[in-house]
């Protein structure tokens, strides 16, 4: 029997427009790049902040109205800033939450417990670190400053000093990370919130019943949507409640899901009927068709997450990062318990919090929950959690003021140049370990989340290398796909570079886009049944411009077959089905474009570079070597 162990997924990507990309890849990628406008924002405000003659406090404490007939809002321009453009960043937490648990690590019921326990014990120790440092200080109310993980910045950390490749961890952590944010906010709502009017609240709940009915009815329309989320949000914040509440709980209702094979033909015959008639009506139809190939969450988070990460928390870190420094201000925030008891419970609780969480559970479920990377990985990445800023410095400005509010800005601030230098220290402490313990701290051991539904079969599928190999590739392709002919290189490059490796072929010819690709498939089945598969694989990626019958009855002729039979297997698709059964086992595992990969059972969102593949196949390995 083959043996397979579950490790790290290495795949092409699940549709033909994101063959190089997944939706944690571009939520990682794209916060990564937010990290950095943080940072000058954050600079930018400490500059501004530190030239009286601009006044910054000032600038940001004047007043904005906006005006209906008799109906007036009126908020400082800070106020704008942070209970209103932060909606949409709480709006995109919720979109990332809904992601984990519909395709990410959450998906399994039960795999919700570990990152929910981490995230949870994330937030109780370092407030009860906090509490400590303030007890008797008058400053005990303002725990919540010490509670939440910047996301941006803990991925940016990861990006920077954390091991490459690293998409399990991330994930893991991003995972966390949602319970952590979600927690915050319902500490902001009723810890932080002021005196609650009732009728608002209940209105804004009417307005909610509203956009639900309209979710269900299948109305797609955003503006829609953003005229009910802008009433909501103004019933919410009459109500007294922080109306950051209603950017969460509208981005959980976004569901997230992969984009299916008979979907995108959809799309692709109205495409095409639009390019043989580009009419209105075509157009608008072909547009339906392409959004409805998407699900509500990638589509709105491909619209609002750049927003978010390139002009909302750069916006919300120029209009609350900026403190005056002097050097009374520096002395009053070292010997302050606001201060200390920010930066020792992010420093120190945070990366404490996550690790033992992560273990004890482990411990409890005797191993049946445990995370997917190794505990060196797992105090690594909590280490680089411990950096507080967005919703820290939210929650500051809500519980602080005056000198208070200065001491618990410095200390966040000095979170956010610590704790990358503290998590590079941990990785590099890791590095020094003997191998096979650095291979375990950082690996760990194999978890049973599998996202292959067919198992490899040796008696019907196509296998190159030995079939005892610890680590299993499988592809699902199409021999006329472009971005197939790309990868099979680096196929073939691992198949060099590892002896320890089975690769199995599976087909998935994209009938819409590729009109010769299921004839080469049925041609490449009729020279299996003569013995020649690879030979016909191998010929068939070679020449993908010459796919019309005629020329694989050449290739027939090459390869040395027995050419009446071939061509009489063709004409009378005697192979069909054994393409078909590829096909339908694709669709039970979700793949809807090519090349899709699978190692060992786990599906790939990242590139299929040979650096990504041999550096994913190399930690498979090194998995698999551990759990003999």
């Amino acid at each position: 029997m083959h043996r397979r162990t579950d490790v790290d997924a290495v795949a092409g990507g699940r549709t033909i427009a994101k063959a190089t990309r997944g939706p944690l890849r571009v939520f990682v990628g794209t916060e990564t790049r937010g990290a950095g406008l943080l940072v000058a924002a954050a600079a930018l405000a400490l500059i501004w902040a530190n030239i009286p003659a601009l006044d910054y406090e000032a600038v940001w404490d004047s007043p904005l109205a906006v005006m209906l007939g008799r109906w007036q809002l009126s908020l400082p321009l800070r106020g704008w800033v942070n209970s209103g453009l932060m909606t949409f960043f709480f709006f995109v937490v919720g979109l990332e939450a809904r992601r984990e648990a519909d395709l990410g690590e959450l998906r399994q019921p039960r795999a919700v417990i570990l990152p929910l326990a981490a995230g949870l014990t994330g937030l109780a120790i370092p407030a009860a670190i906090y509490l400590c440092f303030t007890a008797g200080s008058g400053a005990a109310h303002g725990w919540g400053t010490a509670l939440s993980t910047d996301t941006a910045f803990a991925l940016g950390a990861l990006s920077l000093v954390g091991p490459r490749y690293a998409d399990r961890l991330r994930a893991y952590i991003v995972a966390v990370l949602v319970f952590d944010d979600l927690a915050s906010l319902i500490v902001i709502a009723v810890v932080y919130s002021k005196r609650i009017s009732v009728l608002p609240l209940l209105v804004a709940v009417g307005v909610f019943s509203v956009v639900l009915g309209v979710r269900a009815a299948g109305v797609r329309v955003g503006l829609v949507f953003l005229v009910l989320g802008v009433v909501m949000w103004a019933a919410v914040l009459a109500s007294g409640v922080d109306p950051l509440v209603v950017g969460l709980a509208t981005g959980l209702l976004a569901y997230a899901s992969p984009t299916r094979r008979t979907t995108l033909e959809q799309a692709s015959r109205e495409f095409r009927r639009f390019r043989e008639q580009p009419t209105g009506s075509h157009a608008r139809r072909a547009g339906a068709s392409l959004a409805a190939a998407v699900s509500p969450n990638d589509r709105l988070a491909a619209l609002w997450l750049p927003w978010t990460s390139y002009l909302v928390v750069p916006l919300f870190a120029l209009a609350n990062a900026g403190v005056a420094v002097t050097g009374p201000t520096l002395w009053a925030a070292v010997h302050s318990p606001v201060t200390l008891g920010i930066v020792v419970g992010y420093l120190i609780g945070k990366p404490l919090a996550i690790t033992l969480a992560s273990d004890l559970v482990t411990r409890l479920s005797r191993r049946r929950l445990r995370p997917p990377v190794g505990w060196g990985a797992v105090a690594g990445a909590g280490t680089a959690a411990g950096i507080g800023f967005t919703v820290a410095l939210l929650i500051a400005s809500l519980a602080f003021d005056g000198q208070l509010l200065q001491q618990a800005k410095l200390g966040i601030l000095a979170t956010v140049v610590a704790a990358p230098l503290l998590s590079a220290a941990v990785f590099r402490a890791l590095d020094a370990l003997p191998q096979r313990t650095h291979i375990r701290a950082m690996l760990g051991d194999p978890v049973d989340l599998v996202d292959l539904a067919e198992p490899v079969d040796p008696e019907v599928d196509h296998i190159r290398g030995p079939l005892d190999a610890p680590v299993t590739v499988v592809e699902y392709g199409d021999f006329e796909c472009p971005y197939c002919g790309r990868a099979e290189p680096v196929v073939r490059e691992l198949l060099r570079e590892f002896a320890g490796l089975t690769y199995v072929w599976r087909h998935l010819p994209l009938d819409d886009v590729h009109p010769h690709a299921r004839q080469a498939a049925e041609a490449s089945e009729a020279a299996a049944e003569q013995g020649t598969f690879w030979e016909m694989h191998d010929l068939l990626f070679q020449h993908q411009d010459k796919l019309d019958p005629e020329d694989l009855v050449d290739h027939a002729y090459q390869l040395g077959l027995d050419v009446a039979r071939f061509t009489r297997d063709l004409a009378e698709r005697r192979h069909a089905a054994r393409v078909d059964r590829d096909v339908e086992s694709a669709d039970v595992s979700a793949v809807g474009g090519t090349p899709t990969f699978f190692i060992n059972g786990r599906r790939h969102q990242g590139a299929y570079d040979i650096a990504t593949l041999s550096a994913s196949v190399k930690a498979a390995g090194a998995r698999a070597a551990m759990d003999l």
